[in-house]
């Protein structure tokens, strides 16, 4: 049987790249179609399947191949169910901009923490630096200064001016890499400068609301030219957790789970225990506070459903 990488699902439909390089439309049979899945697709960019050819341009996925994570976000429509965005991934790149539009800090912190829950690597990309003022050139270092102090790669990067872009290319070349963020932090024009020709959409910002425009739709794979594949994501306005046990999402926040051995308790939850090492730490000014915001609003499940997982 033929073997496949879905690298466009557009909900019915589904591009596979062949063996042989070159690319074919299918379906899913009915058989795989429902499978007691919770999830709105069976099937997503990155999946390896195999298929069975109707003509030399279409066919039908038989068979999806077990998956090493995937990531998934809480389905558009009022239902329950999720939808998956993307499959079998080495790392994920978040790409950040601290104005127009900007990222906040708890947006950040919920892509690091399950990112981390499912053992999927994560870089911060700092972008469209270039058009930073000193002012706000100052609050973007002092942001990724947090990061960076916790132990994070981040990545400085400039279209404009070409800055970061050697070592972004030397991160995603021969990997499988998720590039994701809100709409119109740039991710179309990264895979446009990476794959000459590609042409993607490119969003703007929407003035009344400093917002990104969507302009992704389902994820897509691009084939870089020097090997790997960049997966392309629909801007996602927020992103939560899904099955981390409220007790062990501590874990997950790096220098938290530092301070625990000096914690009074054993199973401090870092939240109104005597003697907990993580609060001291807030209040001699070495824990950011951001980030322990974070984590209260995490606890509490404040924000919608996106999440990291292993298959």
């Amino acid at each position: 049987m033929p073997q496949g990488l879905v690298i466009k699902s557009t909900g019915k439909n589904y591009d596979v790249l062949t063996e042989l390089g070159t690319t074919i439309q299918c379906q899913v049979r009915g058989k795989i179609r429902l499978e007691g899945r919770s999830t709105t697709n069976p099937v997503a960019a990155g999946d390896i399947v195999d298929y069975l050819l109707e003509n030399e341009s279409e066919g039908n996925i038989t068979f999806i191949h077990p998956r090493k994570n995937y990531i998934i976000r809480k389905s558009v429509n009022l239902s329950k169910e999720a939808q998956i965005i993307a499959t079998n991934l080495d790392q994920a790149l978040l790409v950040v901009t601290t104005t127009r539009p900007q990222t906040t800090p708890g947006f950040i912190d919920r892509f690091l923490i399950t990112a981390d829950a499912y053992d999927i690597p994560a870089t911060l990309l700092f972008h469209k630096i270039d058009q930073y003022n000193e002012k706000e050139h100052k609050e973007m270092m002092a942001l990724a200064e947090v990061y960076q102090s916790i132990g994070y790669r981040c990545i400085f990067s400039s279209l404009v001016t070409g800055e970061g872009l050697d070592e972004m290319k030397s991160l995603i070349e021969n990997k499988i890499t998720l590039i994701s963020g809100h709409s119109a932090t740039g991710k179309s024009s990264i895979v446009n400068h990476f794959i000459p020709g590609k042409d993607l959409r490119i969003g703007e910002v929407s003035e009344s609301s400093n917002k990104g425009q969507h302009t992704t739709t389902f994820a897509e794979m691009h084939q870089l030219p020097f090997g790997g594949f960049l997966v392309d994501t629909p801007g996602i306005k927020g992103f939560g957790l899904v099955d981390i046990p409220k007790e062990e999402l501590h874990h997950h926040f790096l220098e938290f789970f530092e301070l625990l051995p000096e914690c009074k308790y054993h199973n401090c939850l870092h939240l109104n225990e005597p003697g907990c090492a993580v609060r001291k730490a807030l209040e001699e000014g070495s824990l950011a506070p951001s980030r322990y915001n974070s984590y209260v609003s995490m606890y509490h499940d404040e924000e919608e459903r996106s999440v990291y997982r292993n298959g």
